[in-house]
């Protein structure tokens, strides 16, 4: 910090220097005729080096200053400058004499250097100059790779509100000084200890303190540095509940924790983008492991990173969990040493998942710790919060009232400990019952003591029956039992759904009063978070409260208290946004089919209204019928499900209902939003997204299963005539009618560069298939590859006449073919740059050039109505497909049945399938093998100009002059 501050004053001082150098500068241009052209070189530079050191005063004061470290080190350069710069300014000062000189009208000012000595000041003041303007770039660079390095690592997938010290589980508490100190112990040799097993597993029933040791190591271990992660899991918050984010929320921890380890993530998202959605395995290795090895080698890490993993038994899965553990325990031996706290009850799923790895982790069973250890640690905190609730009390009540210093006692506190051991949340529940003040301490303590005194149930028994029962208390038959009917049905929708809700859509969903709501959870305080404002959810403060609840249910009533969500679920969005986690657990069918033939419409309506339409669609794949989404019932198929089931919603005012077909073709998805005619439409190489570019000079990225835009680029001057994903999904290449290609983050939608070279319009543009290359064709006659990532041109290849049509790469990417107006294709060494060989035999233009997916045969398409020798496909205008045989040059078969000129033509990926569309307004499917056409795909009303395989074969996307994209199912037609 001395060090910037030095530098920051530093700079000021040569700033306000420069400004007396140049002001004594412009006072001897004036007055010496003699060094005109030195002294104007050295203002220059003197200038110059001002604006430098303006440049560099201004960042250092602006918010980046503290990360501009190479900056930070200018401290001896600046002063040399400094230094430089009074050394010119002593010279260049007038003297006394020449100042009287000066009064009696005579010429005072002579020029006090040769001209070498001004070389040797501005040689200074470059070099000065140069180091400062160095340090700036490295500094900038530096930024900018940061910046781009946040952005990068903000892709991963995290479940918020997950780690120990996230904002939901600010409040939940620590272990006090001198409790559970032996464990606490134990597992600070286990974490040090070089030679110990990765996983540590402790385990213990509900209650038993397992989240408070849990978050304690963590803050202990984040406070010595070495902690690299933690999961707190959560049944019913969203992704805390499930393993679906687990890795890429623990990556993302560690890139922030842990040094030099963000930048080794960085790059294993970089080689592959897809890897969060792999498997959990996979993505362990590549975002975790490796990268923890790899910044060993060359950062200083500690010597063990440690993950803390709480509450696996709330992962929803079974397999989900023995999973995870298979693959914590058997993580090889890495440095620096990997060190997994586990916590969890000792569920069967978890004790069948540690028997697999026997061997490979150290356990301890909370719940078998000695009675009396525990019965010490509860005492230390019982004492601890009975001090906090009698400094409360007291201070809102007068002298008279206010509780002595020992209350409530030794012999109480031990009473109560007793009746605790071993679960802690005893204690907390009770003590937080105690404190509330609706009621007076002593005689909620009462309460507590006298059912420990008359119960012989369980601890959960012990533990919440006193709280339940205090509210009903004292009161007659009639209240009791409306409190008693309030509470199953507002507590057991708590506990219930999938999710938990706010106080305003728990009384929505279950037409209980706002005020009544308040009422009754006014009570529950000890075992509800209940938050003061009502937009908020209402969650259990311990899942045991919840299995206390449901104990001594049978699965028929759980299955009950599920269905009574069925049966609300249309009169608000809250059901809606549990309901399909709900259904899956029905066993009876007809429950689904009652819910879908009642209240399918009401659903798809609030969820339409939440934003959250897609969920519909993954919700509804889990179901075993299947079902038609569509909810626009007049243009609905007459003969649909749908249509059937809901006839009776159609409004009757509407007289005049549309003419529709009988049942659904097989377009799964129309995509409109572009004004004008779509040029061109691709797939991404996970088949998950389709791009399309148009006439309108915009292009859109949309999502391939549901149809939404996801991305509107603009900025083109010219229509669209080219666009294409990179094969690693985080670019798009996209060319106009003008002379440049842009280069989109597919993701972030912003242009990363522009490729400017070609003297006039682009055709066509073409990733290699390891994404670092780009090839362009254009009307200037050349074709131009380009290194993706600089935007810099490697290679011209020339030889045409005429313009580019389209350019292609090979499958193997090693060669290039290009079509031109001259009716010959050019065949080029994608390294060399040379052509290899000019394919002769046309004798009109040739439309259209395509790789085989083997990358040894080659398709031209000519408006000479012929495909020639090399190509297993091909497109011509007399409305005929013609596939050839590659070896001997003959026609094996003729592929006929469009009325009009054929526009383009594609292999499916697995080379079983040919698409082709056609003016006549249709996509036929056809059987590569035998020829015939499987189907006709009808729907546009224009011209189709391109047609498009997913890569995973399943589907084909189509544009069309009509402006819009469609999305076909091309194995059923359905």
């Amino acid at each position: 910090m001395a060090e910037a501050l030095g530098v920051a004053s530093s700079v000021i001082a040569v700033v306000e220097l420069s400004v007396k150098v140049l002001s004594l500068c412009l006072q001897y241009s004036r007055e010496v005729k003699n060094a005109k052209d030195d002294i104007e070189r050295l203002r220059k530079e003197v200038a110059s080096f001002k604006a430098t050191a303006d440049e560099l005063k201004a960042l250092l004061e602006g918010p980046h200053g503290k990360a501009l470290k190479t900056s930070q080190q200018l401290v001896s350069v600046i002063e040399n400058g400094h230094s430089t710069l009074g050394k010119l300014k002593q010279r260049l000062q007038p003297s006394t004499g020449r100042k009287a000189m000066s009064r009696f009208g005579m010429r005072a000012l002579k020029w006090p250097f040769e001209r070498k000595d001004v070389e040797g000041t501005i040689q200074n003041l470059e070099h000065c100059r140069t180091n400062v303007s160095l340090a700036l770039n490295i500094d900038q660079t530096v930024i900018l790779q940061n910046v781009d390095d946040r952005m990068t690592l903000n892709q991963l997938p995290i479940a918020h509100g997950a780690s120990f010290d996230s904002k939901v589980e600010e409040h939940n508490p620590t272990c006090l000084p001198n409790t559970h100190q032996e464990l606490l112990d134990d597992i600070d040799h286990w974490i040090d200890d070089p030679n110990s097993e990765t996983v540590y597993w402790l385990n213990g029933m509900a209650g038993t303190g397992k989240s408070t040791i849990a978050r304690t190591v963590a803050h202990s271990r984040s406070k010595r540095g070495d902690l690299g992660a933690s999961f707190f899991f959560k049944r019913g918050e969203m992704d805390r509940g499930n393993l679906n984010k687990v890795m890429s929320t623990l990556a993302h921890q560690l890139a922030l924790s842990i040094p030099g380890v963000a930048f080794f993530i960085k790059k294993a998202l970089d080689n592959n983008p897809a890897v969060v959605g792999k498997s959990a395995k996979e993505q362990f290795e590549k975002l975790i492991q490796e990268p923890l090895c790899e910044a060993a080698a060359i950062a200083t890490t500690p010597s063990s990173i440690v993950m803390v993993i709480d509450a696996l038994d709330e992962c929803d899965q079974e397999t989900d969990i023995r999973l995870l553990i298979n693959i914590f325990s058997k993580v090889q031996t890495i440095q620096p040493h990997l060190r997994i706290f586990l916590t969890s009850r000792p569920e069967l799923p978890i004790r069948l998942g540690f028997s697999e790895v026997r061997g490979f982790y150290q356990g301890v069973v909370l719940h078998d710790i000695p009675a009396q250890i525990v019965e010490h640690d509860i005492i230390v905190f019982l004492n601890n919060e009975f001090k906090k609730i009698r400094h409360d009390f007291n201070m809102t009540v007068g002298d008279e009232r206010k509780l002595p210093s020992d209350w409530p006692g030794r012999p109480t506190v031990q009473s109560l400990a007793k009746m605790a051991v071993p679960l802690f949340i005893f204690a907390a529940t009770v003590c937080r019952f105690i404190g509330d003040r609706r009621r007076s301490p002593q005689r909620r303590l009462q309460t507590v003591l006298g059912h420990g005194e008359r119960s012989h149930g369980s601890q959960l028994d012990q533990t919440y029956a006193p709280i339940l029962r205090s509210q009903i208390t004292s009161l007659p038959k009639e209240e009791r039992e409306e409190i008693i009917r309030d509470f199953r049905v507002i507590v057991g929708s708590i506990v219930t759904l999938a999710s938990p809700l706010s106080v305003i859509a728990l009384s929505c969903l279950i037409d209980v009063p706002l005020e009544a709501m308040d009422e009754r959870l006014d009570a529950l305080h000890s075992v509800l978070s209940i938050p003061l404002e009502r937009t908020i959810p209402v969650r259990l403060l311990h899942l045991s409260f919840r299995d206390y609840l449901i104990a001594e249910e049978s699965e028929f009533q759980r299955n009950t208290a599920c269905a009574l969500c069925v049966t609300l679920c249309g009169r608000t969005y809250a059901a809606c946004l549990s309901q399909m986690e709900h259904n899956p657990n029905l066993d009876d069918d007809n429950e689904v089919y009652d819910f879908l033939s009642t209240h399918f419409l009401h659903w798809v309506e609030a969820m339409s209204l939440l934003g959250r339409v897609k969920e519909c669609l993954e919700s509804l794949r889990s179901l075993a019928r299947r079902l038609e989404i569509y909810s626009c019932l007049i243009f609905a198929p007459s003969k649909s499900i749908i249509r059937r089931t809901f006839e009776q919603a159609i409004p009757r005012w509407i007289s005049n209902l549309p003419k529709v077909e009988e049942t659904w073709d097989a377009c799964l998805l129309t995509l409109e939003g572009h004004s004008k005619s779509v040029r061109s439409v691709v797939f991404s190489h996970d088949s998950k997204k389709v791009a399309s570019g148009s006439n309108d000079k915009t292009i859109r990225i949309w999502d391939a299963e549901t149809g939404q835009c996801e991305r509107l680029l603009k900025g083109h001057s010219g229509d669209i005539s080219s666009v294409v994903f990179s094969h690693d999904l985080k670019n798009v290449a996209i060319t106009s009618y003008e002379e440049s290609i842009w280069i989109w983050n597919a993701e972030m939608g912003k242009c990363k560069r522009v490729l400017k070279g070609h003297s006039d319009d682009i055709s066509s543009v073409v990733f290699l298939y390891d994404s670092k290359k780009v090839a362009s064709g254009s009307y200037d006659e050349t074709i131009r590859i380009w290194d993706a990532e600089t935007g810099i041109c490697e290679r011209v290849l020339k030889g045409y006449n005429s313009w580019v049509r389209s350019v292609v790469f090979s499958y193997n990417s090693k060669k290039v073919a290009s079509v031109s107006n001259d009716e010959m294709i050019w065949i080029w060494d994608a390294e060399t740059g040379k052509c290899k060989q000019v394919l002769k035999g046309h004798n009109s233009r040739v439309r259209s050039v395509v790789f085989s997916h083997n990358s040894k045969k080659v398709a031209s398409a000519s408006n000479d109505e012929t495909v020639r020798i090399w190509n297993v496909e091909t497109a011509s205008s007399d409305g005929i497909i013609r596939i050839w045989d590659a070896e001997m040059g003959e026609c094996e078969r003729v592929l006929e049945d469009h009325g009009e000129w054929i526009s383009s033509v594609v292999f499916s990926y697995d080379s079983k399938k040919i698409a082709s569309a056609s003016y006549d307004e249709t996509v036929r499917i056809w059987d590569a093998e035998t020829g015939e056409c499987e189907r006709v795909l009808e729907g546009h009303s224009d011209d189709i100009g391109s047609v498009v395989f997913s890569h995973d074969s399943k589907k084909v996307a189509s544009g069309s002059d009509d402006e819009t994209i469609r999305i076909w199912n091309a194995e059923t037609g359905l």
